[in-house]
């Protein structure tokens, strides 16, 4: 079993930033997936960013590009995603997912249904 708990959601001006942090426990990381997933009211569940534990190696949807950076840290079984240039459609509750075995190739880490693990998400509002 894998716990997913995310913090650092708020509210913020269109132009700022804000960084979100989860923290996963119960088992160990090395060749997994942890990604970022997105979803505002009335809309189906998006990807975000992706990273490859033992690697770093990073995925990002298009829309993100340039502004969202996701990161890890090995020692603390973090993964972060520091999202600046907020805009009002960034808004929507982010959550965190692992998915324990992950295909090699980057373009295939968006699929929702991969992920095994999820958190319960925070949300993050981002006024006009």
């Amino acid at each position: 079993q894998v716990q997913l708990v995310e913090s650092g959601g708020g509210l913020v001006q269109a132009g700022g930033s804000l960084r979100l942090s989860c923290a996963a426990s119960g088992r160990a990381f090395s060749n997994n997936v942890m990604a970022w997933f997105r979803q505002a009211p009335g809309k189906e569940r998006e990807f975000v960013a992706a990273i490859r534990w033992y690697d770093g190696s990073t995925a990002y949807t298009d829309s993100v590009k340039g502004r969202f950076t996701i990161s890890r840290d090995n020692a603390k079984n973090t993964v972060s995603l520091q999202m600046n240039s907020l805009e009002p459609e960034d808004t929507a509750v982010y959550i965190c997912a692992a998915d324990m075995n992950p295909p090699d190739t980057k373009w295939l880490w968006g699929r929702t249904y991969s992920y095994e693990y999820w958190g319960q998400g925070t949300q993050v509002t981002v006024s006009s």
